[in-house]
């Protein structure tokens, strides 16, 4: 097994247990490592401090499986530390009766590279390091044994993977997908899930509970949604009896998503919900220049910023959106806007808000911070923004 030798004073983030160990802070390798290897992480005086899988390819050149270095990781140590996490979610009162739900959240279950989520039956994983694509078969395989689960289904095709050297991997790598669609049960309302085609792994679940507050904001108001993808929020704000729900996306087979997802659902008022297939910036123009106006607006974009070196530019589009947003506003109404970019973190971003809202002319008072769902555990070395999700303000 290779030595990866630390410069001096670079141990330090090892003792603090941060998982992460960067190009600048390695010394050398002493033997031959592959990537996905595991490594023995000592300091510049030789002293073992962790084993942690190897990456050539990345920034980040190791990520830490164990601080323990005399620790064996082997396909029984992934097997046990998949359970493990399985049966943190389970131990949870909370997460009872979900259909939907977080079972690894990488490094916040001592898993780097590793995300699972359960749809019910199904099982989609997504491998996004070089460790965590070597160890495939034990990770398949702890999953299916701490769950029962009757599929797993990998969707290993994010971009972070190219960072890592690897190329993309989707497909069934255990049991069999049901014939019919798959659906989940969230807060009283049935959603279809697409684990082979559907955004991350099929479904944002990170975003439950802010779903289930827009419900229970939304009572006689005027709704609108931007962009609503296959329509989660739209649904939770019709079930919360809106008056009006406008949803604007720019994918035409996330907006026929939404239609079945509301078709799923007779409970809910359609003749309520409206869906507009277009480019959300162009879209909150026109509403302006035909003089809508609603009381509550979700506004919930896609990753702006992938890392902080695209921060400055990030800013600049998040704040264009808020600003438009912010426009369309009923005296009173309330403003959801959320950021997903790593490189955009909360004091940031409430910077970003407050300068739309003195743009705009209106007071902007912070009522909730929108967190990520429970399931989503925070882990030292994952980036705030992707937990710490958006604000919600109300306009005077």
């Amino acid at each position: 097994m290779a030595d990866l030798i630390l410069l001096p004073g670079k141990e330090r983030s090892v003792l603090r247990r941060h998982p992460w160990i960067f190009a600048g802070s390695v010394a050398r390798l002493e033997g031959r490592a592959r990537p996905g290897d595991t490594v023995i992480v000592k300091d510049a005086q030789g002293t073992p401090l962790a084993r942690a899988a190897w990456s050539p390819s990345s920034q980040i050149r190791a990520r830490v499986w164990s601080f323990d270095p005399d620790l064996s990781v082997d396909h029984a140590w992934f097997k046990r530390a998949v359970a493990a996490s399985v049966a943190r979610r389970a131990a949870h009162p909370w997460l009872a009766g979900h259909d939907g739900v977080r079972l690894i959240h990488g490094e916040s279950d001592g898993l780097p590279g590793v995300i699972a989520d359960r749809y019910g039956e199904v099982v989609v994983v997504q491998l996004t390091s070089a460790g965590s694509d070597k160890w495939r078969d034990a990770i398949v395989a702890g999953l299916a044994q701490a769950t029962g689960c009757r599929a797993v289904y990998e969707r290993s095709d994010s971009d972070v993977r190219k960072l890592e050297g690897l190329e993309p991997v989707t497909g069934l790598v255990h049991g069999a997908l049901p014939d019919a669609p798959l659906t989940i049960v969230e807060h009283g309302v049935r959603m279809e899930v697409d684990v082979a085609a559907g955004h991350k792994t099929g479904f944002y679940l990170d975003q439950r509970d802010n779903r289930r507050l827009t419900g229970q904001l939304a009572a006689d108001r005027d709704v609108l949604n931007c962009f609503c993808y296959t329509g989660g929020f739209s649904l939770q704000a019709l079930a919360g009896g809106a008056r009006s729900v406008l949803s604007i996306d720019s994918s035409g087979p996330a907006l026929a998503t939404a239609a079945r997802n509301v078709a799923l659902n007779p409970q809910l008022d359609a003749a309520r919900a409206e869906w507009r297939e277009d480019d959300v910036f162009q879209a909150l123009r026109a509403l302006r220049a035909e003089g809508r106006r609603f009381d509550l607006i979700i506004l919930d974009p896609p990753k702006f910023a992938p890392s902080a070196a695209h921060a400055e530019r990030a800013a600049r589009a998040y704040k264009d959106i808020n600003l438009l947003g912010l426009r369309l506003l009923k005296e009173g109404g309330i403003l959801m806007t959320y950021s997903c970019s790593g490189g955009i973190g909360l004091e940031l971003f409430q910077k970003i808000v407050a300068g739309a809202a003195a743009d705009v002319g209106v007071d902007a008072r912070i009522l909730h911070r929108l967190c990520a769902a429970p399931d989503h555990p925070v882990g030292l070395a994952v980036p705030e923004g992707e937990y710490l999700k958006g604000l919600a303000c109300q306009v005077s």
